[in-house]
């Protein structure tokens, strides 16, 4: 089974489990998604045929409570600087970190553009890694950002 096939199954099942819980906002369940992925990719690196399957599932099962976590513990400012930080990545060289610290809070991360390319539709996109460390844990994870015609930038993979 491929990587890709693996990270959808695992997403939907983060999205199953973020589903079941009513109290969630949006830092929760994008914490619990960009979590999924980033464990489903992980676990997908390791084993073959079925060890490969249950590896990703159980990444991505782990990064999606992990990610909560981290999602739940993200305030208000903590977004703001973050976002600005992921604004700023959009037009960075890739290769370069963006970084972005909360000094009330401690948190911190960083954006950082790893690849160009452009989708099926010829809009340009950059791959990213980003991180961010919230009470001294430590999250990674990946995903895909693309320029719309209006020249806004649209997450596309997480």
């Amino acid at each position: 089974m491929s990587t890709a096939k693996i990270t959808v199954l695992a997403l939907a099942g983060a999205l199953s489990l973020s589903a079941c819980s009513q109290n969630a906002g949006g830092k929760e369940t994008a914490g619990t998604l960009l979590g999924a992925a980033g464990g489903a990719l992980l676990g997908a690196q390791v084993g073959d045929g079925s060890g490969q399957f249950l590896a990703a599932i159980g990444g991505g099962l782990l990064g999606a409570y992990l990610g909560n976590q981290v999602g739940q513990s993200l305030d208000n400012a903590d977004q703001a600087y973050a976002a600005q930080a992921e604004t700023q990545a959009h037009n960075a060289p890739v290769g370069e970190t963006i970084t972005w610290n909360n000094p009330d809070s401690g948190n911190y991360g960083s954006y950082k553009p790893v690849r160009d390319g452009t989708d099926n539709n010829g809009n340009y996109c950059r791959e990213y890694q980003t991180t961010v460390t919230v009470g001294g844990e430590y999250q990674q994870a990946y995903g895909t950002a693309c320029r719309q015609p209006d020249g806004s930038w649209k997450v596309v993979n997480k």
